[in-house]
């Protein structure tokens, strides 16, 4: 006996257009809550995972070149897991050091950094703002509340390369698994041929916009240890690999990476070196972030400047800090499941950043604009 409902079939896809669209799009903002609590309650766990997942990605294809150039596959594979937990522990060691740095120097700032703290609160006090609001951008100052802060804000980092048992495990296990991920994805092709495109070309994007901006970040944050050193300003090493870390984070990232810089340089050098740090921070960033990745990214990402603001937001809330870095992976992963590999859903890609066509289109029609002025001047001169 045939099962005339079964999925796919005519029936199945008339029972689903049959439910309003405002109840299915209630449903599915349920069901995205849930999901987002739910994965909010596992971020000890999913931080990790998700970190290590995109370190695999970025790592597989150079465990495939040493492979075809006569590395058996279990050393090849090996060697790429020691590379990236080499670079991981290294990273993590140097944040430890210069954060150590940072801690040890900070109470030589205390008395200074208690003066500007009362200063503003005065200026804040001038223009109306409540007491114990005052009173707390006033305690902010103390060297014990910025300690804490910046605990807070390393205090994801720390934890997931902190757990470095975890990360090597699951290093360990998604490598071997990558070895059989093109096999996996060529049988799925026969089925889900949509799906397994999505997939391979969330991979590479994701591996473009990561490498990239890794390249990019490292650069950026050399160039601002440098410059902070000539200039002075304490703890620039730490600054710098906030800097690094904050080039993965789009839009806001700059600002968290500037402020710090900008007020131990006003304490040593006051206004001039401030407006050196604004300049110097401006120029690199200006170049990096909004010339050289975007030409180099290309359509990699290909999500809006609002959407890519909020899934920093989203994911920041979500996992934590982690999640702000990689907030473009995580969505492009949303984006690869829901829209990629559907092709019903396509439609809605230029809403949410894949612009190439609408960019198109709106040239051909800047330029059927401006024939149609020409034509028109042309006329009006005949007329004449």
């Amino acid at each position: 006996m045939t099962n005339s409902s079964a999925p796919g079939s005519p029936d199945t896809a008339a029972a689903s257009r049959s439910y309003p669209r405002g109840t299915v799009i209630l449903v599915g903002l349920a069901a995205a809550v849930v999901v987002s609590f739910g994965i909010a309650g596992l971020r000890d766990i999913l931080a990790p995972v998700l970190l290590t997942m995109i370190l695999t990605i970025c790592a597989h294809p150079v465990g495939a070149a040493l492979e075809r150039r006569g590395v058996p596959r279990g050393i090849a594979t090996g060697s790429v897991i020691l590379v990236v937990f080499a670079l991981l522990a290294g990273f993590t060691y140097t944040l430890i050091i210069a954060f150590a740095q940072f801690t040890t120097m900070l109470p030589d700032y205390a008395d200074q950094l208690g003066e500007i703290g009362a200063n503003v609160a005065s200026w804040l006090q001038s223009i109306g703002i409540g007491t114990e609001q005052v009173q707390a951008v006033r305690a902010s100052f103390d060297p014990g509340s910025i300690l804490a802060f910046f605990s807070g804000l390393l205090g994801s980092v720390f934890g997931i390369t902190g757990g470095l048992i975890i990360v090597l495990t699951m290093l360990i296990l998604m490598s071997a698994d990558a070895v059989y991920v093109p096999t996996v994805l060529r049988q799925m092709s026969d089925r889900r041929p949509h799906l397994a495109d999505a997939l391979r070309a969330y991979a590479s994007g994701v591996r473009t916009y990561m490498v990239v901006t890794t390249l990019l970040g490292i650069a950026q944050g050399i160039l601002n240890t440098i410059a902070l050193a000539i200039m002075g300003v304490p703890a620039a090493l730490l600054w710098g690999l906030l800097a690094f870390l904050c080039s993965f984070i789009p839009n806001i990232g700059y600002f968290f990476a500037i402020i710090p810089p900008i007020v131990f340089g006003f304490l040593v050098g006051g206004w001039p070196t401030v407006i050196a740090v604004i300049v110097v921070y401006g120029i690199i960033n200006a170049v990096v972030q909004s010339v050289i990745q975007p030409r180099v990214v290309g359509n990699a990402v290909s999500l809006s400047q609002t959407l890519t603001f909020f899934s920093v937001l989203f994911w920041a809330l979500i996992i934590g800090p982690i999640g702000a870095i990689l907030a473009i992976p995580l969505t492009l992963l949303v984006r690869t499941v829901l829209v990629d590999s559907n092709p019903d859903a396509r439609w809605i890609r230029p809403v949410i950043g894949d612009t190439l066509e609408t960019r198109a289109i709106m040239r051909a029609d800047d330029a059927t604009a401006k024939r149609a002025r020409q034509q028109r001047r042309q006329r009006a001169s005949r007329d004449h």
